[in-house]
């Protein structure tokens, strides 16, 4: 893939609409992509997509999951004066949200709107030095009653969706997009398949974009499910600890210096015999990586071991700024760098090889 057919198929998946439970958008943009690479395309019941790639039919099967949602909010009200109350879908922190701008889709097509509160001036001394809270934050679309709100095809349900377009920063090595959370990995899981064509693999490898990881890995174990897959991976975002006023303790990773094997997180403690595995092909391969290990959070990895019997699985993240925000950032050879790992990895996974490090 040319490098600007790559950014093209980026802007597509990071500008595509897709908050937790409304994924169709993204879904249809990364079947677009992956369906030229795979020998059949499907959907669970709940919505995520599965491409099937075969190598070996009678091989391990090896699942890449990277989830298409995107956190955000869901109208719940509208008031007699046509703001809009809403909750939020997924984890966010209250200081990165006011004034910033969404898009509420409709069943009539898309509204404009910013997220609002009183402002300061009017606040006293005392209530300035706090944060303001979510539930006293509000959607102000404009509108000037609930039923011209109602008459722009308004309804509570409705999904908001954070703003920011796909950005090639001056540091070209450096995209800034909403929806890297995670779109990098449905990105990831659309390469490796790419990467695969005409490559002897002795297994069937499953691209994935899972649905509703955001709130509680629920795609995954469907999709799991389905598959019943002897390997996983889940692609996702990590941190970045190398901003202002973060320190090695807090996060040690740093953006371009690689993909992160996460050993721990909130959701699940690595497979050793995986991570052993992975670690040595980066090794063998020249492919730079680091660690990470989180006290919260999880990825889809987290839903896919626990399928069945146990499946060995490993999540493999790229190291990105303000996650879970409007705008977030990361570097580009990270993420080909964890394309390249996990492609050399599926190589050399053969029913003996994934055998051995399944009861290892």
């Amino acid at each position: 893939m040319k490098e600007d057919q790559q950014l093209q198929m980026l802007k597509a998946l990071t500008d595509a609409k897709g908050i937790s439970g409304f994924e169709a958008e993204a879904r249809e943009v990364m079947s677009t992509y992956i369906k030229e690479y795979a020998d059949e395309v499907y959907t669970d019941r709940l919505g995520s997509l599965v491409a099937k790639k075969t190598g070996d039919s009678d091989g391990p099967k090896i699942m890449v999951a990277g989830h298409l949602d995107e956190i955000g909010f869901m109208i719940t009200s509208i008031d007699d004066k046509g703001f809009l109350r809403f909750q939020t879908v997924g984890g966010w922190w209250g200081q990165v949200m006011l004034a910033q701008r969404v898009t509420i889709v409709t069943k009539d097509g898309e509204v404009p709107g910013i997220i609002g509160s009183k402002p300061p001036h009017i606040l006293t001394p005392e209530a300035r030095k706090k944060p303001v809270e979510i539930k006293d934050m509000f959607i102000d679309i404009g509108a000037e009653s609930r039923d011209q709100a109602e008459s722009f095809g308004i309804r509570p349900g409705d999904a908001v969706v954070p703003v920011c377009e796909f950005t090639v920063m001056k540091n070209e090595k450096l995209l800034m997009a909403k929806a890297w959370d995670n779109r990098i990995g449905c990105a990831i899981a659309i390469d490796v398949l790419r990467l695969l064509q005409d490559v002897d693999h002795p297994n069937t490898v499953y691209g994935v974009g899972t649905v509703q990881e955001e709130v509680g890995l629920r795609g995954a174990k469907t999709s799991a499910h389905l598959i019943q897959p002897d390997i996983g991976f889940g692609v996702d975002v990590g941190i970045a600890g190398d901003t202002p006023g973060i320190t090695e303790n807090e996060a040690q990773a740093k953006m371009g210096k690689g993909p992160q094997i996460v050993l721990y997180d909130a959701s699940m403690i690595a497979h050793k015999g995986l991570r052993d595995f992975v670690v040595q092909t980066a090794y063998e391969h020249h492919i730079p990586y680091q660690y990470e290990s989180m006290a919260g959070g999880g990825t889809d990895s987290g839903a896919i071991h626990l399928t069945a019997n146990g499946v060995p699985a490993l999540s493999i993240t790229v190291a990105t700024r303000y996650i879970h925000t409007h705008a977030a950032i990361l570097h580009r050879a990270d993420y080909e760098n964890a394309v390249k790992l996990i492609v050399e990895v599926i190589k050399k996974l053969d029913h003996d090889t994934v055998h051995a490090i399944t009861y290892s």
